[in-house]
């Protein structure tokens, strides 16, 4: 694969729905393109984007894949994204390197949560777009309502570009309206014909020509005298009005016959932007002292890049798929990472399509490339000259909303375990692990139980490892709600130097969490053996009386005890401080306590009524209600966590994955007398 100018580039994202056809639009590309001798399927899977064994075993794609196209001299640095919400860390460091998108919509379903999705992050990057209208030949379409749908969702920018020829089967092309001409499948492929006269398409050109007069004084001007605009005129204007974002091209075609395919190609080169087109031409970052620095997308300027997928692989290791912002990156040569601090070694560069590396000697600015081994690079990490320091935005992906418990099915692994889950986090941002020192619970975080149960296939399929999930074992605590006295002695005789203790301590509850308070008079209880006491508390408030959960919220205040000059000893009290707390506690009315979380749920209104319902048999209260800037409902509600450990879930399954949330920790609050028993009994169980 050749080098090319920075004018010769286009880096596309394909975004979409599930099962809208984006991996079959780029086996499509690459076959017009003589990539491939013929186009594989997703159902058999001997496609060219979803290479690897889990994507093949559920014929649906879980990772980006890169594909370049070569065509007309042009490269088109496809990007095939997941269409699946688990997998949506890979759409948004696509969209973060690519310059245009493409929103692929199946025409028969119209618009679903993921073209929804798609959109949102397109506009919050200022990103241009196309739509391709997929599966035009399967099932009755009706093309005129479609459009009106993707108007009163996306706005007034949606235009319409082509108008099909035929339905269902009898789909066979389209008018490209642009260039009044119609694009036929021939039974092979798409070839050009002349527009009937009779077909009126004047209303549909004319809004058009409109959007064309809009971007420019002098066309504005030329449209307003009733003068004809030139095909170059038409398209400078459409170009600057799709850069800009004014204007959504519409276009019609299906996949797997490769009609409107060609089309989609031209239009790309036509009307999407150049690397160095957008924003000026420039990347802004900042050097090691915060400074602003900004990098010219120019194969002249000092190198820098940015890595934004990373994927491990067993035998080659880590592989870094990087796009290069400035300069030229050749092989065998050393960079900086200014994010760790390190210097880093480039052996070998190269060009991916799929999971097929081709060599290559250098890539310059605009280019899409890949390399390996890198040492200390992880994903959202910049690449750049050692002396030319720029450190770019990091990527920002969207949090992890699901959690699981993870162990290995052979006890031997767990080490090996902990390792696999830790290379998986390098491949995938979106996915978290961390251990729960209190409940020694190895968890995984990611974005629903699909993506978790996915990475655990991948670390048996990769390095061998098999793992089990498990439910996520909520983190009770314990208080009491009475004040109480108590008293603590350790007596132990057996020959020679003895053991003695004796505590008095009042327990009461507080609003801190813990508070121990030395009211010693008289020297009963010498002061070298009070921390002794107090380490004695510490260590006993970890049990609870009634679960085992740890005690918190309460005050122990030491006002009494006794000692013997021979045998007290710092032992004899601390023993003598946890009798005193298991009693006292015991008679100091405990309660269990329960982890109540913050949630600000997003939902579109069609579904308010149900998720407001839903949050009341969880045990949740709506504390307010706010809109955002797409009118959907913001909801501020405080839960049980235990109620909520499924959610993420629930919460898509209502409302057909558009609806979201963020939740934090706010406070430990009173079990309900009805939960207690069963709580208890479950955690003797575990015990």
């Amino acid at each position: 694969m050749k080098n090319y100018d920075i004018s010769k580039i286009r880096n596309v994202s394909l975004l979409g729905h599930r099962g809208s056809g984006k991996t079959t639009l780029i086996e499509s590309l690459l076959y017009i393109s003589k990539a491939i001798d013929k186009m594989g399927t997703v159902e058999n899977g001997s496609t060219v984007s979803d290479y690897d064994k889990e994507e093949i075993k559920r014929v649906f794609s879980i990772n980006t894949s890169l594909i370049p196209v070569e065509y007309n001299g042009m490269k088109y640095n496809f990007l095939d994204t997941p269409g699946y919400l688990d997998f949506f860390g890979e759409v948004q460091s696509s969209v973060r390197v690519s310059g245009s998108s493409v929103i692929v919509l199946d025409a028969t379903a119209g618009i679903e949560a993921g073209a929804e999705r798609a959109w949102r992050i397109l506009e919050e990057n200022f990103q241009p777009r196309i739509i391709f209208l997929n599966k035009m030949d399967k099932g009755f379409i009706n093309y005129e309502r479609l459009l009106l749908e993707l108007k009163d969702k996306f706005g007034k920018k949606i235009a319409p570009f082509c108008i099909p020829i035929g339905e269902k089967e009898e789909f066979k092309g389209f008018i490209n309206v642009v260039e009044m001409k119609t694009r036929i499948f021939n039974g092979v492929e798409c070839v050009d014909g002349k527009l009937d006269p009779s077909i009126d398409i004047s209303e549909v050109r004319d809004l058009l020509l409109e959007a064309v007069a809009e971007t420019d004084e002098r066309l504005l001007e030329k449209y307003f005298n009733g003068e004809e605009f030139t095909i170059e005129e038409i398209k400078e204007g459409l170009h600057k009005g799709v850069v800009s974002g004014e204007i959504v091209p519409v276009i019609v075609g299906s996949a797997i016959q490769g009609i409107g395919v060609h089309t989609l190609l031209d239009m790309i080169r036509d009307y999407m932007p150049l690397p160095n087109e957008m924003f000026n031409g420039e990347r802004k970052g900042q050097d090691n002292f915060n400074t602003e620095v900004i990098r010219k997308m120019d194969k002249n300027q000092p190198f820098s890049a940015i890595i934004f997928k990373t994927l491990v692989d067993p035998f080659v290791g880590k592989i870094s798929l990087f796009k290069v912002n400035s300069g030229v990156l050749k092989r065998d040569t050393e960079v900086f990472n200014p994010n760790k601090n390190k210097r880093e070694k480039i052996g070998q560069i190269f060009f991916m399509r799929g999971n097929k590396l081709e060599t290559a000697d250098e890539i310059s600015a605009g280019d899409i490339g890949v390399t390996t081994k890198l040492q200390y690079t992880q994903t959202g990490d910049t690449l750049c000259d050692k002396n030319n320091i720029i450190i770019f935005n990091d990527i920002k992906f969207i949090k992890p909303c699901f959690y699981a418990g993870v162990e290995p099915a052979n006890k031997s692994d767990d080490e090996k375990l902990s390792m696999c889950l830790q290379k998986m986090t390098e491949e995938d941002p979106t996915f978290k692990m961390y251990r729960n020192h209190e409940t020694k619970q190895l968890l995984i975080g990611g974005q629903g139980e699909k993506h978790l149960y996915i990475i655990i296939c991948k670390i048996k399929n990769k390095f061998g490892v098999h793992a089990v999930l498990n439910d996520v074992i909520v983190s009770y605590r314990e208080t009491i709600k009475k004040e109480t006295s108590a008293q603590g002695k350790h007596k132990k005789q057996s020959g020679g130097a003895g053991q003695y203790g004796e505590v008095f301590i009042k327990f009461e509850p507080v609003e801190g969490e813990f508070e121990f308070v030395d009211n010693i008079h008289g020297g009963v209880v010498p002061r070298s053996f009070i921390p002794a006491v107090e380490k004695g508390l510490i260590e006993a408030k970890e049990r609870g009386v009634l679960a085992g959960y740890p005690v918190i919220n309460f005050k122990a205040t030491l006002y009494d005890g006794s000692y013997h000059p021979v045998d007290s000893n710092e032992i004899s009290f601390k023993q003598a401080a946890i009798l005193a707390f298991r009693k006292g506690i015991a008679e100091a009315v405990p309660v269990l306590l329960e982890p109540v979380m913050k949630f600000e749920i997003v939902i579109p209104e069609l579904y308010l009524g149900d998720i407001m319902g839903d949050i009341n048999k969880r045990r949740g209260r709506i504390l307010g209600m706010d809109h955002n800037e797409y009118g959907e409902h913001i909801l501020f509600v405080e839960a049980p966590e235990v109620e909520m450990l499924k959610y993420a879930l629930d919460l898509r399954a209502m409302t057909q994955g558009r609806g979201g949330f963020v939740a934090e920790f706010l406070r430990y609050d009173e079990v309900p007398a009805n939960l207690v028993q069963k709580i208890i009994e479950g955690r003797k169980n575990k015990n």
